[in-house]
């Protein structure tokens, strides 16, 4: 477990209209349920400061990794629903593990309230260019096919989107990797780094820094159209694999029960945060696209999503247990 904690100073800056707290010197918890290092993380700290800020209250970040972000919200749903404690939800926690596990020690929607959408977030194959020498797609699917099974690719783990993502990807270009589950992206990320695995599915904020450095090698992106950050690398969409260009999400969450006002209080907050430029352009430099959705569309969007992550599960074949 990782904690970090910004303490901002309480009177620094103007609040939204009507976000006004009685509670400024108590702190918000925010749970990041994966490791340090990765896209959720990323987010969640771009907002630390701002969010402290606007609320007037200090923020504190904890990293409770572990069994596809299960653990970490498992966590929220179990924390007092006074305001205090909240998650970010990935994708990965409030889609794909409801679609691939029959138990979970939280339910995706009687257990929370949906605060807000914070951003989009494409997705990423990479490869480790040292260890797989293919300069495009199309050689990576040649290979694969020449050599199946004898290739690994890593994911954050079991039940996260980067599953899903490797899954798919196999599953359209009729292709066999194994699959080798992290305990978040960092860690991931440094084994593919050092070798160890050839092929990465995460979001391309984890992976950027690694990309523009050369150390890894993007093949194709998740997203509607190919990315300022990454103006070279090609969609699956332009691919031919409409199927495989589906995009992650991050939100946050509240326990059930949360109060209404206090839930719309967060949402202005990050909603005004986002509107703020070095906090837009911090996010987009990572490959992260702002939203800030309301509360009653986001907590829509998770059951949406869940609904469709079954189908995706069942078409890729994924079942974990």
């Amino acid at each position: 477990m990782q904690r970090r904690y910004l303490l901002s100073a309480l009177a620094a800056a103007s609040v939204a209209p009507g976000i006004s707290w009685g509670q400024e010197s108590k702190p918000l918890r925010v749970i990041i349920p994966f490791p340090p290092g990765g896209a959720t993380d990323i987010t969640a700290r771009s907002l630390q400061e701002p969010l402290a800020r606007i609320l007037k209250q200090p923020v504190v970040l904890e990293n409770r990794g572990g069994a596809g972000g299960s653990i970490g919200m498992a966590e929220v749903a179990r924390a007092p629903a006074d305001g205090l404690t909240i998650g970010v939800a990935t994708l990965s926690t409030h889609g794909v593990n409801p679609a691939v596990y029959s138990k979970l020690p939280y339910h995706p929607t009687k257990d929370f309230v949906g605060v807000t959408e914070i951003v989009k977030a494409p997705g990423v194959i990479v490869i480790n260019p040292a260890v797989l020498p293919v300069k495009d797609f199309a050689e990576l699917v040649k290979h694969l096919k020449a050599n199946p099974g004898r290739v690994s690719y890593a994911t954050p783990g079991n039940g996260t989107i980067g599953h899903m993502w490797g899954e798919l990807f196999k599953s359209s270009t009729g292709t066999s990797m194994v699959h080798i589950p992290y305990r978040g992206a960092g860690p991931a990320i440094n084994d593919v780094l050092a070798g160890q695995v050839a092929v990465y599915f995460d979001q391309v904020a984890s992976s950027l820094p690694h990309i523009k450095s050369g150390k890894l090698k993007a093949m194709a992106v998740s997203w509607p159209a190919r990315l300022d950050v990454l103006p070279d690398v090609p969609t699956y969409a332009e691919l031919g694999y409409k199927q495989a260009n589906e995009p992650s999400w991050f939100g946050l969450v509240a326990p059930a029960g949360t109060p209404a006002a206090t839930v719309d209080r967060i949402q202005q907050a990050v909603a005004q945060a986002l509107k703020e430029q070095a906090v837009a352009e911090r996010l987009a430099g990572q490959g992260l696209y702002p939203s800030g959705t309301s509360a009653k569309d986001f907590t829509a969007q998770i059951a949406r999503e869940i609904e469709k992550m079954k189908r995706v599960a069942e078409f890729a074949k994924v079942k974990l247990d």
